[in-house]
């Protein structure tokens, strides 16, 4: 029976090693070697008896891991810092597999991140294709009007960018303090966009927050805790993932 065969950067992807991309260009740069010999093109396919070498170090097929951690502030969504600072997988301690974060939340925004080894899904979840709702509450100097709020749907210019929000809605105002809580939801997830929508409008972001990602919330977690995905949750992550790259 004829072994099935994947190619070459997905499965180093899966390995844990890195993302997808980042094999590709591993590859191209003669840092991978198959039986042996050094391979540099793209279209390379493998089976499961292939030895894969990646810097010279063979491949081991790692346990596939999920975790949602809620992130404090002044905290780095990476892997390493070259300035020192607290990185994400600093709050994973206990975690033996190398993984690292989907996507991105600022150094001053807490919140929900999701960290895995499985570089697929992760490739996929960070795909400017990829539509999942994230919700974020932010606390601000000042109170928005409504039409202000209906730019974020329309668009909000900023530094090159066209940024938009699938809604964004007042939660609570404190007249007295001159402050308001506004719950915003995106799809897209660029640089620092909510901080710019707002400060494009000349309203400035005094807390952020991401409470929500698709099905999954911070409930019942409080700032540093994290926990693993269950695995129907992973399933839900997949499918949906997979769905949007039909």
């Amino acid at each position: 029976m004829e072994q099935h065969k994947e190619r070459l950067q997905k499965v180093i992807a899966h390995s844990g090693v890195t993302s997808r991309r980042k094999a590709e260009a591993m590859i191209e740069e003669g840092r991978v070697k198959v039986n042996g010999e050094t391979v540099t093109t793209l279209g390379v396919k493998v089976t499961p008896s292939d030895r894969v070498e990646v810097d010279g170090v063979q491949l081991t097929k790692e346990t596939r891991v999920y975790y949602l951690l809620y992130k404090p502030r002044g905290v780095i969504s990476a892997v390493t810092d070259d300035k020192g600072r607290k990185v994400v997988t600093d709050l994973l301690p206990f975690v033996e597999q190398r993984v690292y974060p989907v996507g991105r939340l600022d150094y001053d925004t807490s919140g929900l991140l999701l960290l895995t080894n499985d570089g697929e899904l992760a490739q996929l979840m960070m795909h400017p294709s990829y539509e999942m709702d994230k919700v974020y509450v932010a606390k601000i100097k000042g109170v928005p009007t409504k039409s202000e709020l209906q730019q974020f749907k329309r668009g909000i210019k900023s530094e090159g960018d066209v940024l938009k929000a699938v809604s964004a809605n007042i939660i609570s105002i404190n007249k007295e303090k001159q402050q308001s809580i506004i719950e915003v939801t995106l799809h897209e997830g660029k640089n620092r966009q909510v901080r710019r929508m707002f400060e494009a409008l000349n309203y400035q972001v005094m807390k952020l927050k991401r409470e929500r990602y698709g099905f999954l919330d911070l409930r019942g977690m409080t700032s540093g805790d994290y926990r693993e995905l269950s695995p129907h949750e992973v399933k839900q992550l997949r499918a949906h993932a997979l769905d949007q790259h039909k």
